[in-house]
């Protein structure tokens, strides 16, 4: 019989329960990231806590568990805190409590969570990724490129589905001036950890097929006409949680803007939400709606000019016509006045030769000539018996 010493497995999986119970009595502040986690409504939330390095190499990992006595709170303040749910891929300090199964092994029962550091976290990155766009020069280089004075023709990247698309354009396509815009979509991932490269694959797609001096195969397939280029990219997004709109501050993306010929404009969030990308943008509006307003704006302002300076034709045009109608009625007066039927009407007579001609003296008149005395009623014909010079 073999005689070396043994213990019973779950003799040792007690010793370890105990050795680690013992070591952690009670509840500790553990730093972790949320790699896995399923929680259903009113019930537990199961997740797995794990520690990776900068380049993704996995350093650790355990079970954790937020019993559904505790999840409400938790998820409610976390919730409060950064306005979204508990997600994969955050990193938070959990209060937990350490735990061993003889069944099933290590785990963590999360009491609390601080979401501060998630805060401090992401402002840490966010200063960072702004450091290194100034020291690369990139912060102004879409400043100075130059927006058409009536851009017509917007490359947009969204979310086909997403409301603040929809919103933008129905606000643009339905306006009651009847300014007329032609619209292109490059869809793209609009949160979410792929949607920075999503976004910055969009923009080359644009840039590349509406470049100032390149032919738009996109709007060929949307039926905008070949040959036509984009006057500007908007980048759209709608409200949603500080998690949601992360990628915003995203490096890779800020330089894809960057990088882009186009001007940029970017409607992405809420009113309070301001992210690297609007920095970085040629010019950048709160909502989607906001940002076909700003467009109109353009068209009315323009507008308005045009029918400030078709006004002034007007009223010059009419000025002119009133000066050469007052023209008009001084010299139908002098013919007036100058009239000879209007003469005889004051009784004067006009007396005209055998032959028709105004006789101005006496001089050409010798008795026996004949002569005619016009009236205003008629005629009378006459014969000179004496001339009487004066």
């Amino acid at each position: 019989m073999d005689e070396r010493k043994f213990i019973e497995l779950n003799e040792l999986q007690s010793q370890i329960r105990q050795g680690l119970e013992g070591a952690f009595p009670g509840l500790i502040w553990v730093k972790a990231e949320i790699s896995a986690m399923k929680a259903r409504r009113g019930s537990h939330c199961y997740l797995e806590l794990s520690q990776s390095e900068e380049d993704g190499t996995l350093l650790a990992k355990v079970r954790a568990v937020v019993w559904a006595s505790r999840y409400p709170a938790i998820e409610s303040y976390f919730q409060e805190v950064t306005g979204g749910p508990l997600q994969e891929g955050i990193t938070l300090l959990f209060k937990v409590r350490v735990s061993y199964s003889e069944l099933y092994g290590l785990s963590l029962v999360v009491q609390d969570v601080d979401a501060s550091i998630l805060l401090g976290t992401q402002e840490e990155a966010r200063q960072k990724t702004l450091a290194r766009l100034k020291e690369e020069g990139r912060m102004e280089r879409q400043k100075a490129l130059s927006l058409p004075a009536l851009p017509y023709r917007i490359a947009v990247i969204s979310a086909e589905d997403a409301a603040g698309y929809r919103d933008f354009m129905r606000h643009l396509h339905e306006n009651e001036y009847g300014f007329v815009f032609e619209t292109t979509l490059f869809p793209a991932l609009m949160q979410g950890a792929l949607a920075p490269e999503s976004m910055a694959e969009a923009l080359r797609q644009v840039a590349a097929a509406g470049g100032p001096d390149g032919a738009s195969a996109a709007g060929e397939a949307a039926g905008a006409g070949g040959g036509a280029a984009f006057d500007m990219v908007a980048i759209l997004r709608g409200g949603g949680s500080k998690l949601d709109l992360l990628c915003y501050d995203d490096y890779a993306l800020a330089a894809a803007i960057s990088d882009c010929p186009l001007p940029v404009l970017t409607a992405v969030g809420h009113d309070q939400d301001h992210h690297i990308c609007d920095d970085i943008a040629w010019e950048s509006v709160k909502t989607p709606t906001a940002l076909a307003d700003w467009l109109l704006d353009i068209y009315k302002q323009e507008d308005e000019c045009i029918s400030s300076y078709v006004s002034r034709l007007s009223r010059a045009f009419a000025a002119k016509i009133a000066r050469m109608e007052s023209k008009i009625d001084l010299l139908e007066t002098r013919i007036f006045a100058a009239d000879p039927r209007n003469i005889l009407k004051r009784g004067y007579l006009l007396a005209v030769d055998g032959g028709g001609k105004v006789l101005k003296s006496v001089a050409s008149l010798s008795p026996g000539a004949s002569l005619k005395l016009m009236m205003p009623d008629g005629q009378v014909d006459c014969r000179v018996e004496k001339v009487r010079e004066k």
